[in-house]
């Protein structure tokens, strides 16, 4: 058997842009790698914030991330893809500069969710910024016009320990303020029929959403699975 090289590391597909925090990451947060059941490459953006990139609009980054996504793939990543829903921004910039495929953020999710739902149905967001989620964002990552959305910034812990990057986060009340949201947003849209979570921090909620609302929920892990399974697809052995 002859094989070929050219990568620096093997057996990874998936390369991740990350955000420069420390605010902890528990399993099924995307920054946790134990959360995927493959392997996987991260890069870290310095100085790339989640204030700074979610509040500020990520504004003077866009080399920064380009560089991160290039230094991926010279290591050996198939595709790209990266840990905050609100680059969705870069999409074309970061597609742009890097040979093979990128998927910066959940919110990509939302349109071919709403292929799968009822006519009388559509898919609402769940955000951990909504005061700062612009139609620029959603636009960007194909977002249908009149798709619902709703955040986090109204309880106690998550939105505060996330975006603040905080040392400690109480888990039981980030949970509680991510179900709560939820159900708010489906308190106010009866036309709901799944909610797709923008912040990849949001993963580790994502059963308990569906249990208190009982529709389908999709995060940044339904995405890069989805993702991963199309650079590396599985093989089977001969019959």
């Amino acid at each position: 058997m002859i094989v070929e090289g050219g990568k620096s590391i093997y057996g990874a597909s998936v390369g991740i842009l990350m955000l420069d925090a420390q605010f902890p990451r528990i399993p099924g947060d995307m920054g946790n790698a134990l959360t995927w059941p493959f392997p996987v490459l991260y890069k870290v953006v310095r100085d790339a914030s989640p204030d700074r990139v979610v509040r500020q609009g990520a504004t003077g980054l866009l080399d920064a991330f380009i560089d991160a996504a290039q230094d991926l793939v010279r290591d050996g990543a198939d595709g790209i893809t990266t840990n905050c829903g609100f680059l969705s921004l870069y999409q074309a910039e970061l597609s742009a500069a890097v040979p093979v495929p990128v998927a910066t953020s959940s919110l990509m999710q939302v349109a071919m969710v709403n292929a799968l739902l009822p006519r009388d149905k559509k898919a609402g967001i769940l955000t951990i910024s909504g005061s700062t989620l612009t139609q620029d964002h959603l636009s960007k990552a194909g977002v249908p016009d009149g798709t619902p959305v709703h955040s986090t910034e109204g309880g106690q812990e998550f939105t505060r320990a996330i975006l603040g990057n905080a040392l400690s986060l109480d888990v039981a009340q980030a949970r509680a303020d991510n179900v709560e949201a939820a159900l708010e947003l489906q308190a106010a849209h009866p036309e709901l029929g799944a909610i797709v979570l923008e912040c990849t921090n949001m993963v580790p909620y994502a059963a308990d959403i569906r249990a208190a609302t009982g529709v389908p929920v999709f995060s940044i892990e339904s995405f890069v699975s989805w993702f991963q399974s199309g650079l590396s697809p599985r093989r089977y052995p001969d019959p």
